[in-house]
């Protein structure tokens, strides 16, 4: 007889997420006067259709889901586009989120992925990933710059035998790491403080001047985040969860019901840049969309991305 764990790996369910990963799992204080707040996944599939050169794509399985979305990779695989079906010049209501309630949690909308990874050797990874439906850019000498429908931001606490050792904070292309220790923390939860718009991810609040990546200046500059305890987003209210094996590039569920597929599409979770801007230094104002988790480096050495060199400071900074 089959035991019990085989079945569960068989019906392609992961074994239970463990209870540390959401002990320690990061709160998040949005800006005070933030306007676009966690999304849920699902609608911005429901909000959007496949363009590859900005040309809808046909013959694809309809409705989209995050079941099939990855079918999409047939089409066009990194030149698919999840296009908003009313252009991201239109800033229709949907780009804004669900703004999270006083116990916060943002509605019904399913804003965050955790993935866990596991060296081995008892050290284990675990990212989580925060969804928004839009990202509003920065200002720059009177002009707004990077805008665009979708954005990925995560953090990831590296645990070693379930405990807590170190956290990174993505901002943008880059980004920040400490030790657990040296965070903030909310009932032993790390907090961490995401742009007003931008929903870059850093361990303080306050203004956060980041022309040169990974490294924030705490006065105001040329680019800066704006970060404050605002609205506070529990991102577990409403989560999926996998697990990642690099042997295989396979994600696996935590529990049936999640869905998997949609972190295996290769494309993009936005809108392509609008074409014919005028732009400053070669930056725009709507740019292209990102592409998800997957691209993330969930198999790192360190707790930067490997390539980033980058220390885990055990003080903050802004």
């Amino acid at each position: 007889m089959k035991s019990f764990l085989s079945l569960l790996f068989a019906a392609g369910c992961s074994a239970t997420l463990p209870d540390y990963v959401l002990k320690y799992a990061p709160v998040v204080w949005l800006d005070v006067n933030e306007t676009y707040f966690p999304s849920d996944l699902y609608a911005q599939v429901q909000h959007s259709y496949p363009a590859v050169n900005s040309t809808k794509i046909t013959g694809y399985t309809t409705p989209l889901t995050l079941d099939n979305l990855d079918e999409l990779n047939d089409f066009g695989n990194t030149s698919v586009y999840l296009t908003s079906d009313e252009g991201i010049q239109a800033n229709p209501s949907w780009f804004s989120g669900v703004k999270p309630d006083s116990n916060g949690k943002s509605g019904d909308a399913t804003s965050c992925a955790i993935v866990t990874y596991d060296h081995g050797n008892g050290t284990v990874d675990a990212f989580f990933f925060y969804f928004y439906a839009y990202n509003q850019g920065d200002k720059v000498l009177g002009m707004w710059f990077g805008d665009h429908v979708g954005d990925w931001e995560h953090n990831m606490v590296r645990f070693e035998n379930g405990e807590p050792q170190a956290l990174w904070y993505s901002q943008h292309a880059s980004g920040e790491a400490f030790t657990y220790n040296a965070t903030l923390k909310i009932n032993g939860r790390p907090v961490a403080y995401s742009g007003r718009g931008t929903h870059a991810n850093y361990a303080i609040a306050g203004d956060h001047d980041h022309i040169i990546p990974g490294i924030n200046f705490p006065d105001d500059g040329l680019v800066v985040d704006y970060t404050s305890n605002g609205t506070l987003w529990d991102p577990t209210g409403n989560y999926y969860a996998y697990s990642y094996d690099n042997s295989s590039a396979k994600f696996t569920a935590y529990d049936s019901s999640y869905p998997v597929n949609w972190l295996y599409f290769n494309g993009q979770w936005g809108d392509a840049q609008v074409a014919n801007q005028t732009g400053l230094f070669g930056e725009y104002k709507y740019v292209g969309g990102p592409n998800g988790p997957k691209f993330k480096d969930l198999v790192r050495t360190n707790v930067c991305p490997d390539g980033d060199d980058c220390d885990v400071r055990d003080y903050l900074v802004a």
